[in-house]
């Protein structure tokens, strides 16, 4: 059994500028395997974390997604080898526990059980255990990964692109494909144009929707949604105003999709007033995919009339519901064939060193998607 020992990105302290040390992983359970990182993005989510949103608790290493290669393998692991170039999405397929046996792996108990609650998998110089976020801890030289949350992927595209396979494009994708279902000429409204709803908006146009309502107060990132293939943009607008600003937005997706609302909406934004805008910009038996949150512990307003009376379907999207053992190839094939375009999306790649700027573009919306990448 090998030592293995590298830099990662601290979180120490909640609102703290990271701590960027070398730590030691714990020596490796028969059930999982160490992973040399290649890249992982930083996600939204890890400025919530920072800003102790969602409850982690330091000191832990942040980022749930990821690319790298296997380098050891535990010895209850099976179908995986040193040297596989794998992905480590957000969610394990344990394949045993109750949600994998009803055939729903996004909701695998060997991470949703855990209560938040993740396993230590390194010490700190100074002796404390260092957790894994999320069960990954992508921010790091090496990472201990349990071996059902380890994928292999055959492809010749660079780690960069392929990283954001774990987070950005399976839940973006898979929101259209496997949770709306969207069917062609079927009318898209997409709320939010972040690296989550500009996966959508491809993913939509592959599916053959008709008309596609981006609406994005972001100018830049509406600017980026109409380049891929928006129909409509919307301007929700924010600050002073909101509720008027939001009535027209709402009529603006009306009347682009025939008076009715859209046939499928896709919330991308998380804010809880997006959410319950999303709902009243679907039709009547209408679906709307909600994939974002603002903070731990928020609560979802929605009109009782609209939700209760007029057959609308609210559907969650952990993960976008994917299935990685058979997905993850897909998804892959649709970016080899340039159907799936990751130029607009990823915006900027850091050293680990840069970890505390990819967290403060990405919270001034600065970056799309920006990429932790790894040097070795």
């Amino acid at each position: 059994m090998s030592t293995w020992r590298g830099e990662a990105g601290v979180l120490r302290e909640i609102k703290q500028p990271f701590s960027i040390e070398e730590v030691e992983l714990l020596p490796l359970d028969p059930t999982r395997v160490v992973v040399k990182t290649h890249a992982s993005p930083f996600c939204s989510t890890d400025v919530k974390n920072w800003k102790g949103q969602l409850y982690k608790i330091p000191p832990t290493v942040l980022g749930h997604a990821s690319i790298g290669e296997v380098v050891e393998v535990g010895s209850a692991v099976s179908g995986l080898r040193v040297g596989q170039r794998v992905v480590v999405p957000g969610t394990p397929e344990c394949g045993a526990c109750y949600y994998c046996s009803i055939g729903e792996p996004w909701q695998c108990g060997e991470l949703f059980d855990l209560g938040g609650i993740y396993p230590d998998v390194a010490r700190g110089d100074d002796g404390a255990l260092i957790s894994c976020a999320g069960c990954v801890g992508g921010y790091a030289e090496y990472m201990s990964i349990s071996g059902n949350q380890v994928f292999p992927v055959e492809s010749e595209l660079p780690s960069d692109v392929l990283s954001m396979l774990g987070c950005g494009i399976s839940t973006g994708v898979g929101s259209v494909f496997n949770v709306a279902r969207v069917q062609p000429g079927e009318s898209v409204a997409i709320v939010g144009a972040g690296h989550l709803g500009l996966w959508m908006l491809q993913a939509a146009r592959i599916a053959g929707a008709g008309t596609v309502v981006v609406v994005e107060p972001h100018e830049g990132r509406r600017e980026l949604a109409g380049a891929l293939g928006a129909d409509v943009l919307v301007d929700p607008g924010t600050g002073a105003g909101e509720s008027e600003a939001l009535a027209g937005a709402l009529a603006a997706v009306r009347e682009a999709t025939g008076g009715r609302g859209a046939d499928v909406v896709l919330e991308a934004a998380g804010p809880a007033v997006s959410q319950s805008f999303a709902v009243q910009a679907s039709r009547r038996g209408g679906r709307t995919v909600l994939t974002g949150f603002e903070i731990g512990g928020a609560t979802l307003p929605l009109p009782q009339v609209e939700t209760a009376l007029q057959s609308r379907r609210i559907l969650s999207s952990q993960n976008g519901q994917v299935h990685m053992k058979s997905d993850l190839q897909r998804y892959t094939g649709l970016l080899e064939r340039g159907l799936l375009d990751p130029a607009p999306i990823l915006t900027r790649r850091y050293p680990l060193a840069e970890l505390d700027l990819a967290r403060d573009n990405s919270a001034a919306l600065t970056d799309v998607c920006g990429v932790i990448v790894f040097d070795h």
